[in-house]
């Protein structure tokens, strides 16, 4: 199974207002980066759409390490999506799951991988997660420029 490094990061201009997302993946040699945006959105929004697009690029089932700065990312991932589902996508305190939508697509592209989930601090000169975030801010510029 090929192994494949994602780092991933979202951005937001107000939040709610326009943002964008970034993927940054590497697999040997070679690199892909991905962004995008939309006009009125969220910062987690945008965190959850980084790692779907980073996840939905791959052609073929990988192993995946995946790095975000979002917390509410990594751990809803790795610790919430399952009790989510168990109760019907109602939260602890009875609440609505918010952002359901993106956290279901995230799950399913996460079911032909075999996914590591690794929190990264942001915005401390690591690699990846610096271009990731140049990513999400290009994704609000292109957006921007439209």
């Amino acid at each position: 199974m090929k192994e494949v490094v994602i780092y991933t990061d979202g951005a937001c201009k107000g939040n709610p207002g326009i943002g964008g997302w970034g993927a940054w993946l590497t697999f040997g040699g070679h690199e892909k980066r991905l962004c995008g945006g939309e006009r009125d959105t969220t910062n987690n929004r945008m965190e959850l759409m980084g790692a779907i697009e980073g996840l939905k690029a791959l052609k073929e089932a990988c192993d995946v390490t995946l790095y975000t700065d979002s917390s509410y990312v990594q751990k809803g991932i790795t610790q919430w999506l399952a009790g989510w589902k168990k109760k019907g996508w109602m939260t602890a305190s009875k609440q609505p799951v918010k952002n359901k939508d993106l956290w279901q697509a995230l799950d399913d592209a996460c079911q032909k991988h075999q996914v590591t989930w690794k929190w990264v601090k942001g915005h401390a000169g690591i690699e990846g997660n610096e271009i990731a975030d140049q990513l999400a801010n290009q994704g609000i510029d292109e957006l921007r420029a439209q």
